[in-house]
């Protein structure tokens, strides 16, 4: 059997918690109604006796200690909740039993923001990650060494596995059920748990908020400024003019403070505006095309899937409200 050591962090997300339980706990189910033996040995593994979450709310009893845990085959490290600083240091007692445990040959797999947690331990510096798209920039400053793929559902490398956000993490444990028992197991557990193991993206989720996590405020200003005009008809030079800035200074200036180009960024602002308007359902793709400053439809639905990952309409099938589309 595999001993599977699920984190009883402080701050602990305890439905992303319980997801990962009851799934590998649903597998050895499966394993058993075939006649065979369970093969996760499943244990909520923490470094006190109990934590208390939700203000209180909830009190969860770990099963172990880490510190009685001499050897695990997979650690799993659920998301953690804000304020991530304090989660971070709440947390640290882990870290050094995860990376031994890693020395010993244990695999290791984080769930939406667990990610913080692996990669505090360094274990995750120059390999792809991802974690819930609304802290990614939080994520980015914090550990720069990571090569953060915010778009993707999982990531798999040499035994270290992330997942996105915190329901769709689920996608990564059905994953590992997949790999470690069988494709017939993993289907079996998304019917019990009605999840769309298909999914391969976090962008139709991702809500762009605008890049203004930095201290340029002439890039700021621009930034206002596109928001405000993205229906009229932009051009870069445009914009520089009005700022009375050249162009190649601007965009470099541009894509320092916020990690955009300027095209990119106005592309990005355009294509959330239309994802409103296809969620509420009242006009055609074509009204919308041209409502969020597009002239040409097949230019808009070629940068609407590039950054959703989806075609405008099945974005309207998946958000709009069946009584509207």
């Amino acid at each position: 059997m595999k001993h599977v050591s699920i984190l009883l962090l402080e701050q602990v997300n305890l439905a992303g918690l319980d997801n990962a339980r009851q799934g590998l706990l649903e597998a050895n189910q499966f394993l058993i109604q075939q006649g065979k033996e369970p093969i996760f040995d499943v244990q909520v593994v923490g470094a006190q006796k109990h934590v208390h979450v939700n203000k209180g709310l909830f009190l969860i009893n770990s099963q172990i200690q880490i510190s009685k845990v001499t050897k695990t085959d997979l650690i799993i490290i659920p998301p953690v909740q804000s304020p991530l600083d304090e989660a971070l240091v709440k947390n640290s007692e882990f870290l050094p039993w995860i990376c031994s445990q890693r020395e010993k040959g244990a695999e290791i797999v984080s769930l939406c923001m667990g990610a913080f947690i692996l990669a505090r331990t360094g274990l995750l510096d120059e390999k792809d990650c991802v974690t819930h798209w609304k802290v990614g920039e939080v994520f980015k400053s914090l550990f720069p060494k990571v090569n953060l793929v915010s778009e993707k559902i999982l990531t798999d490398h040499d035994g270290l596995y992330t997942g996105g956000g915190a329901f769709s993490s689920v996608n990564l444990i059905l994953y590992l059920i997949e790999k470690m028992i069988s494709r017939e197991c993993a289907v079996y557990c998304s019917k019990i748990f009605q999840v769309d193991m298909g999914r391969l993206s976090q962008s139709p989720f991702m809500i762009f908020k605008g890049q203004r996590n930095h201290a340029d405020e002439l890039v700021i200003q621009v930034q206002q400024y596109v928001e405000t005009h993205y229906t009229k008809k932009l051009s870069i030079q445009g914009i520089c003019d009005i700022f009375s800035l050249s162009r190649r200074t601007f965009e470099r200036r541009f894509k320092k403070a916020t990690g955009n180009s300027p095209n990119g960024y106005l592309q990005r602002v355009r294509v959330e505006a239309a994802k409103k308007l296809l969620e509420e359902g009242y006009k055609t793709v074509s009204e919308i095309v041209f409502e969020v400053g597009y002239t040409d439809m097949k230019a808009f639905r070629d940068v609407f899937k590039k950054v959703t990952g989806t075609t405008p309409y099945e974005y309207k099938s998946k958000f709009c409200s069946p009584l509207l589309a």
